[in-house]
């Protein structure tokens, strides 16, 4: 029965362009226009050409962290985002004595807040210019050589960033639509100076844990504030205690009205990845063995720093930011798993795949081009396979800990000796600042005993590959083939000086010929593999440089084929703005259960364990058995809202998202999907897919009741009435 309507789902899921939908698709900016009729029949209430205005309100007041969204929200640069995208910065300034992770920041005033780290930062998008012309002409010169042509593309966008980033304060990116059919340059105010201003505990922000995380029920506190600062001359410098707040142009307001069931919400943010037009031999080999691979992996690694952390609570603490990371990876990929098999994906995208190719064969000569792109596709999935597990094993031990550190502090001097424009992307001028900001981020996030165990099990990883897939430069560092080889080669890297920040910071200023004289165990392995990495990067250049021809043509046939059929086409996500637009909508589970959209105050408490996951603050089980509401309940529920459920398009990235309102203001912040919904990155199920928001309602419950921040409920212009 699930095989069926997960079919009749995605034949139904994207209409003609007359009609597109709500629920499905992450529609880019400049696909508004076109869009402005189903907004309007969905319920918006603001005038469509008022979202196309990317520096206008609301839209202005969206901004990217890097890896999650967040938004303005008031006019003194306050940045609403989700807690677990703000948990590096939290874990940062977190210690065994002094545990934020535990206990929560509350900032009384601005001068106490705390800096997020070297490397927070937010991205305040001010154009985007398509560069399409530009990008395919330089690569078309590039002739039909896959290397010269991905290095084309390569000096290409060196070349429009630079341009982009000549006035200072800017970060520039190039982003690729549809396998490389559309290339657009996104231009953004770069703030640097990121604070950390609110967060409520660990037991409000985390409440569930890894137990409830991608369930519903939920009952997540799942919110934090940032603050921007920029110099007193308004521009974007590093951290800086003269600095002061940004002054945005635009911040959303929060809503006055109540969210309820079937209401019209939208999302702006900044989707990660989807794969909904990969190749099905792509993800054949996703669900037969990538993903697999990394759920035990990280699975394997979280069961080591869980088993330290337990006698060891600098572990615990300086590991925890990477922790949450493995655990929600790997339980959005297992669920993804089981969502595939349930659902029958593989078939349904060789279905897809077979009736393009049919249809390209019909047209004769006019198909054959992207007949052969897609063959030629095809062999790239089956080559790669070959040194997939090699490629896993060797590319994580070589981001490990003090290895790590000094596969890329090498590569950075090789670099170095070449000019700006001709350094390896990553490496350039405008990279030095993120790369030191990680040297020192890493004090606060290494502890050698745990370092030398999550070497050990790549090395050990390593050791029992096939002799095929081994790596000569490595083989001859480790001297052996076994556990002993592997405890002689941890034994040398335990004398890297590479665990101290001052040796860090020097090397980080260090020549070639330094490293190559160097004695520390771990730049000698730096050093040793570093000309067979160079190679198989090579390797992989040539592969990229093969895709780039190929992917846009069959991309653009299956764009064709949708078309001639009256279906509508989005791109993929790739981490640039989107907006999804539903409704607030509760679903039907999978055992027939019908869940509706929100959860309550009561429920939260009802959870109550007096244990992690599931431990209350004192001052929240307080509340709620006295019906203390603050004056946010809602009159259809008797209670306050906690979180809620919308049928909107999401991926990873849209993480602290601001959910808007018909007239565009803040009902809550999107942090997670349901389960049954993460196999919609591959193919989209509206009928269960389910966005899960946080209520700007709770928010401002706990900031009242349970960890009361009447300062910022101020500064957002929703302090209670007493």
């Amino acid at each position: 029965m699930r095989k069926t309507m997960m079919a009749a789902a995605v034949a139904l899921a994207v209409a003609g362009l007359g009609t597109a939908s709500a629920g499905e698709g992450m529609w880019v900016p400049q696909q508004l226009p076109e869009i402005a009729g189903p907004l309007k029949q969905a319920g918006l209430k603001l005038d469509p050409k008022q979202l196309a205005d990317l520096t206008g309100d609301p839209m202005g007041a969206v901004v990217s962290l890097g890896g999650c969204t967040a938004s303005f929200v008031s006019p003194n640069g306050l940045v609403a985002t989700n807690h677990h995208c703000a948990y590096g910065a939290i874990q940062l300034n977190s210690t065994p004595e002094k545990n934020l992770i535990k206990d929560g920041f509350n900032a009384p005033t601005t001068a106490d807040e705390l800096s997020a780290g070297p490397n927070a930062r937010i991205y305040v998008l001010e154009a985007i210019t398509d560069v399409t012309a530009q990008a395919k002409a330089a690569m078309a010169a590039a002739g039909n050589d896959p290397v010269a042509r991905a290095d084309a593309l390569e000096a290409f966008e060196k070349k429009a960033t630079g341009d982009c980033e000549a006035e200072p304060g800017y970060r520039c990116r190039l982003y690729s639509f549809m396998g490389g059919n559309t290339y657009r340059l996104f231009k953004n105010l770069e703030i640097k100076d990121v604070r950390l201003a609110y967060a409520p505990p660990s037991s409000v922000g985390k409440f569930g844990g890894d137990i409830d995380n991608w369930m519903w029920p939920r009952h997540t506190g799942d919110f934090s504030f940032y603050r921007a600062y920029v110099g007193k001359d308004g521009k974007p410098t590093a951290y800086s205690k003269d600095n002061v707040p940004y002054r945005p142009k635009h911040w959303l307001k929060i809503a006055d009205t109540p969210l309820r069931e079937g209401d019209f919400v939208m999302v702006a943010g900044y989707p990660g990845r989807t794969d909904r037009y990969a190749l099905a031999a792509e993800f054949q080999n996703t669900e037969a063995w990538r993903y697999p691979a990394i759920v035990k992996a990280f699975n394997d690694q979280i069961a080591l720093v869980e088993a330290a952390a337990k006698g060891n609570p600098d572990i615990a603490v300086k590991y925890a930011s990477a922790l949450a990371g493995w655990n929600n990876t790997s339980k959005n990929f297992a669920g993804q798993l089981e969502g595939f098999k349930r659902n029958g994906v593989l078939a349904i995208k060789q279905r897809e795949e077979a009736d393009v190719l049919a249809w390209l064969r019909k047209r004769g000569a006019a198909g054959k081009p992207a007949l052969d792109a897609h063959a030629t596709l095809v062999k790239l999935v089956e080559d790669g396979k070959r040194t997939q597990e090699r490629d896993l094993v060797l590319g994580s031990f070589d981001r490990t800990g003090t290895v790590g550190v000094a596969v890329s502090l090498y590569r950075l001097a090789l670099e170095k000796q070449k000019p700006d424009a001709e350094r390896e992307s990553g490496y350039q001028q405008r990279d030095l600042p993120v790369i030191e900001g990680g040297l020192k981020q890493m004090e606060r996030r290494y502890v050698p005993a745990m370092d030398r165990q999550l070497q050990q099990y790549w090395l050990d990883r390593y050791v029992a590959l096939p002799a095929d897939q081994r790596v000569a430069a490595v083989d001859a560092w480790l001297g052996g083939s076994d556990a002993a080889a592997v405890e002689r080669a941890l034994a040398r890297l335990d004398g890297s000086a590479l665990g101290k920040l001052d040796a860090r910071l020097k090397w980080f200023n260090a020549d070639k010929a330094a490293f190559e004289a160097s004695d520390d165990p771990a730049i000698q392995y730096a050093v040793a593999v570093m000309p067979t990495l160079l190679q198989m990067e090579e390797k992989a250049k040539a592969v990229y440089g093969t895709a780039l021809q190929a992917r846009p043509l069959y991309l653009q046939a299956i764009a064709d084929y949708k078309r001639s059929k009256g279906q509508f086409v989005y791109p993929d996500a790739n981490s640039s703005l989107r907006i999804t637009f539903g409704h607030v909508k509760g679903y039907t589970g999978l055992d027939g259960k019908v869940y509706t959209p929100f959860t309550k105050l009561e429920e939260v408490a009802a959870k109550e364990t007096g244990a992690e996951p599931f431990d209350n603050p004192k001052a929240l089980l307080d509340a709620v058995a006295a019906k203390r509401y603050g004056g946010l309940a809602d009159a259809a529920l008797g209670t306050v809202p906690v979180n809620f459920l919308a049928d909107l398009d999401i991926t990873g990235g849209n993480s602290g998202s601001p959910v808007l309102d018909a007239h565009g203001r803040l009902v809550g912040l999107a942090f997670d999907g349901t389960l049954e919904s993460v196999a919609s990155n591959w193919v989209f199920d509206p009928v269960i897919t389910r966005m899960i928001s946080v209520d700007q309602r709770y928010m401002r419950w706990i900031m009242q009741e349970v960890m009361p921040a009447p300062q910022l409920l101020q500064e957002l212009g929703v302090a209670p009435k007493r």
